[in-house]
């Protein structure tokens, strides 16, 4: 589908052949086996390759999988609270924020509020220091608290990869059951 007359053409071992009309060249491209592809048309004469076209563009697609291969996309996850949350359940909320973290998720925290709660955001801004005092040692917030309608919300990031398996406390030994003894019959 090359419409010039004449081009340039480039070996397929990357040496210049010179500018000959487009017949000759596909003539030497076809005596080796090859394809005859433009490589740059715009050019003045058009320039034109000899290559073997189907692993031209298998070499493509190859590139551009390994490339979507090497992005990583990290999604938002959301842990909502309220301002009235108890202990107990900001330390499991914190446990989830802190497994999110640890697969490469950016974690949104939100404290909404019901009803008259409110005319009371100081109670969220607290509770949600506290969650963040709870897991400063692998995230950190980015940017400041925002009042958005009845949520306040901040993003957080880990500080580092892998950070939140590092910080968790050991595991307690579970206590064996304990062992009946015998009487002894005299």
């Amino acid at each position: 589908m090359i419409r010039a007359r004449e081009v340039r053409v480039i070996g397929a071992d990357g040496q210049q052949l010179g500018i000959m009309l487009v017949t000759d060249a596909q003539a030497l491209a076809d005596e080796k086996n090859l394809d005859l592809v433009e490589v740059a048309a715009t050019a003045n004469p058009p320039v034109c390759r000899i290559m073997d076209f189907h692993k031209y563009r298998y070499e493509q697609r190859k590139k551009g999988a390994d490339s979507k291969k090497k992005v990583t996309s990290s999604s938002v996850k959301e842990v909502k609270i309220r301002s009235r949350t108890e202990a107990h359940d900001i330390k499991f909320k914190t446990e989830h924020i802190r497994k999110f973290l640890d697969k490469g998720h950016r974690v949104k925290i939100s404290v909404f509020f019901k009803g008259r709660e409110i005319t009371r955001p100081e109670l969220g801004r607290g509770m949600l220091d506290r969650v963040l005092e709870m897991i400063a040692d692998v995230a950190q917030a980015e940017g400041e608290p925002r009042l958005e309608g009845r949520n306040l919300s901040v993003m957080l990031v880990a500080t580092k990869p892998g950070a939140a398996q590092e910080s968790r406390p050991p595991a307690a030994p579970v206590p064996s059951p304990p062992q009946r003894q015998e009487k002894e019959s005299s």
